[in-house]
């Protein structure tokens, strides 16, 4: 039997030392039986250096073997910026040292199905989770669980470490220059700590959620050319998906923070899709739907090219004529017997029918704390805009939206904020502004900037939802607003990196970002 170290048909080198985790298990099954006792490493290892190289060596010495699995790049949760190098790479450079005898990449958001598969006799973990807590400490206990469950046991290392994230931040930061040095100024003035306490204290809220139903869809298919005949371009299906977006994906990124959410939103008697949108509510939104007799619930369908990923073209199923009389009393009477203690009251209106004139000065009488957003887009042809709204408490607006309210286009956006100030009664204003970041004001304390914080961009839609949402928590409760613009920027990141609203925002994997950013 050749020796373990050398699988048949593999020649020697640091790439042929990485296998699957099939081959992996195969392999250390024969060892096992050839009596080799094998250690098993586990983690992300985005930038290797010099704490991760002293631990694989103190580590190897448990056993004969060390194999060491990798988080593959999509359950990487340190913020859309990482990892900084994909999962192969990592790989490579983890093969590349003596002390490792193979390498595989991981399937799974942990590694506790791979060490079921692998059935290491020891797995060896940094010094550093002697004393972790909270979800770190709970994955830990996980994987002591499957360790021992096949007979082995759980080593920690003791020697010099440092944070990859920390090196990256000093280092090798894929940011832009100007990025960098707003969050070296940043992290002089808040530790890590201090930003997720506001945040945890924003979460505290129990907010409610006013606006209409949006389901995303897209409809995947390759472009096939044009007709034979006729003057019209052919494509062949290939797949779909929903996503729910509007007032749906508001409350979802909510319901990722806070323990109740309330939403109160139209739906439509006809197919109204009720079904999918309770299904796709998190169990922590409380729904108070409101029918309306004869529109269909909105639906807005984007046809995406698979090689590109680029949307070809829209299809909106809506009817945003003004809701009778009696579907209107319906609504504000749902309003009232919502609103009370509920405080923010988010406005996610996009200019599709539901908040008439009516609707509108009820939540502006009733609400204690009033965040509004209103939409522009291409099924309200530029005649949605805040100025609908006699007062609120904080506005969040896109930069196009606050030039539409203002009919000034190219004037300095400070400029133009100030003007929509003096246009509605409110003291505190978001604006978002794409790969420039969000600009904040408030009355009497004047202009934050916040620099984009996105690395990877793959759809730019709902990502002005998932601002409005965190931001609207932290202004409602006087959170400083470099820390407002510091999450709204991670959020906005979050939400551009994957299609719509795939990703909703939780607290969890926002907290690893702003730990990621600040070390």
């Amino acid at each position: 039997m050749p020796d373990i170290a050398t699988p048949p048909s593999r020649p020697q080198g640091t790439v042929n030392k990485i296998l699957t985790l099939e081959e992996l298990a195969e392999m250390l099954a024969r060892a096992r039986r050839q009596g080799k006792r094998v250690v098993h490493c586990h983690g992300v290892f985005d930038l290797l250096h010099i704490g991760h190289i002293r631990h694989f060596e103190v580590a190897r010495r448990h056993g004969d073997l060390l194999i060491v699995t990798v988080t593959p790049d999509h359950f990487v949760n340190k913020g859309s910026h990482r990892p900084v190098f994909p999962q192969r790479l990592r790989a490579e450079a983890i093969a590349a040292l003596t002390a490792v005898s193979y390498v595989a990449i991981n399937r799974w958001p942990s590694a506790v199905e791979a060490i079921g598969m692998l059935k290491p006799d020891v797995y060896c973990k940094g010094g550093e989770y002697r004393s972790v807590t909270g979800e770190v400490l709970q994955a830990l206990q996980a994987e002591r669980q499957a360790v021992e469950q096949h007979g082995g046991r759980i080593a920690f290392t003791d020697d010099i470490t440092f944070s990859s994230s920390r090196l990256l931040n000093d280092h090798f930061s894929l940011l832009p220059p100007e990025a960098e040095r707003w969050l070296r100024a940043f992290r002089k003035r808040y530790s890590a700590d201090q930003v997720l306490d506001a945040l945890e204290a924003a979460s505290a809220a129990r907010p409610l959620v006013v606006g209409e139903s949006i389901i995303d869809e897209y409809v995947f298919c390759d472009g096939l050319g044009k007709s034979t005949k006729d003057p019209v371009l052919a494509f062949q299906f290939r797949s779909t998906e929903a996503h729910a977006g509007g007032s749906l994906a508001v409350a979802n990124h909510l319901a990722g923070f806070c323990a109740q959410v309330d939403l109160v939103t139209v739906l439509g008697e006809a197919d109204s899709r009720e079904p999918f949108i309770r299904q796709a509510l998190s169990p922590r939104v409380s729904p108070w739907l409101v029918r309306r007799r004869g529109i269909p619930t909105i639906v807005k369908r984007r046809f995406v090219d698979t090689h590109t990923g680029a949307r070809m073209f829209e299809l909106y199923y809506m009817n945003d004529e003004p809701p009778s009389a009696t579907d209107e009393q319906a609504l504000r009477r749902t309003l009232g017997e919502v609103m009370g203690r509920q405080a923010p009251v988010i406005v996610a209106d996009y200019g599709h029918g539901m908040l008439t004139p009516a609707a509108i000065a009820h939540l502006c009488r009733r609400a204690r704390f009033l965040a509004v957003n209103t939409q522009a887009n291409a099924g309200n042809r530029g005649l949605n805009t805040i100025s609908k709204y006699s007062r609120a408490d904080y506005v969040c607006l896109n930069a196009y939206e606050i030039a539409l309210e203002t009919r000034m286009r190219h004037a300095v956006q400070r400029d133009l904020l100030l003007e929509v100030a003096k246009r509605i009664d409110c003291p505190r204003f978001t604006v978002t502004r794409g790969k420039d970041g969000t600009l904040h004001y408030g009355v009497g304390e004047g202009f934050t900037p916040g620099p984009a914080l996105a690395t990877r961009v793959s759809d730019r839609v709902g990502a002005g939802d998932a601002v409005l949402a965190i931001t609207s928590l932290l202004v409602a409760r006087q959170t400083p607003w470099d820390i407002v613009a510091f999450l709204a920027n991670i959020a906005g990141a979050q939400a551009v990196a994957d299609l719509g609203n795939r990703v909703i925002l939780h607290k969890d994997a926002i907290e690893r970002h702003v730990t990621a950013l600040l070390k």
